[in-house]
């Protein structure tokens, strides 16, 4: 069944490839994405050439996710050129690299809006379509390093995406009854074949990141190298993390899993997410709640 679909931070990464993955599966795809007319036109123009391409329906659109008012217009712009909408992927995100202490809370703070902060301005824009049709699915991307092993100078960005998967999880259960489904995409640590690396953010407080740098020196290629090192050689790439969430899309409402983890390099949070999850349904059921389990028919 063709569907209707929204995803945000769609210029690269994994973003770019789910965008892509889904038009070639027969949905149509709104690519969001900020500053089409600016430092990303070329991946607009590349996105268009892909759709003219290949023959599908993969338009990108212009959203900024830290402005209500941009991602109301990109939700709006959807309904219009569509007629309908289904599925809401959020993607966007933003890393940032160095000692903690060295960011300033201002810093801290855009992570979490790009983050976490995001997905409710998306939902807000969209959820009230999805509720109104009693019918849907949101996805959400979010990290294994919200349960996994967490290594140092990530500490910001982690706590954002734990932030962010306790909204998803907040949420799975109060759109159960509006008959939408919840998702949570986990991918791993992926080395290469995205940009988060390469686009990191860094601390503003030099004089800070100087005085880490006498004990931790090195530590951020130390630990990049030693993720690398740990995924075994025939491990899927971050392409693995499109099909998943197309499998997903494509699978029937009711019949979804609550998670779907892609981690070559088994850091840990699929084990300690499975126990948190199992707790989460035993908790419901002795609260009578089992019907907030999964979308409503």
């Amino acid at each position: 069944m063709a569907r209707t679909i929204i995803i945000t931070g769609a210029s690269s990464g994994f973003g770019a490839m789910t965008a892509r993955a889904l038009a070639d599966a027969g949905h149509t795809v709104f690519a969001g994405m900020r500053g089409t007319t600016g430092r990303n036109a070329p991946a607009v123009a590349d996105a268009e050439a892909y759709a003219s391409k290949n023959g599908v329906h993969l338009f990108p659109v212009e959203m900024d996710v830290s402005d209500q008012r941009s991602v109301d217009q990109a939700v709006a712009h959807t309904l219009e050129q569509a007629g309908d909408l289904d599925v809401i992927i959020h993607n966007a995100g933003h890393m940032v690299l160095g000692p903690t202490e060295a960011f300033t809370p201002e810093q801290i703070a855009q992570v979490y809006d790009t983050n976490v902060l995001s997905t409710q301005r998306v939902n807000r824009a969209a959820l009230p379509h999805l509720r109104a049709k009693r019918d849907g699915l949101v996805i959400w991307v979010g990290s294994t390093s919200t349960r996994g092993g967490t290594p140092p100078y990530l500490g910001p960005y982690f706590a954002a995406k734990a932030a962010e998967d306790s909204l998803a999880v907040g949420y799975a259960a109060e759109l159960a009854r509006f008959g939408i489904d919840s998702v949570i995409i986990v991918p791993g640590a992926f080395t290469s074949g995205t940009n988060h690396f390469v686009h990191a953010g860094h601390p503003e407080d030099q004089n800070v990141v100087q005085a880490y740098e006498e004990y931790y020196a090195g530590i951020s290629a130390q630990v990049g190298e030693k993720l690398a090192a740990l995924a075994p050689a025939d491990a899927v790439g971050p392409e693995e993390v499109a099909h998943a969430i197309v499998r997903v899309v494509d699978t029937p409402k009711g019949e979804r899993p609550f998670r779907v983890h892609i981690d070559p390099a088994n850091d840990g949070a699929e084990e300690v997410n499975t126990l948190g999850d199992q707790v989460r349904v035993r908790f419901y059921e002795r609260i009578g709640l089992t019907d907030l389990l999964g979308p409503h028919a």
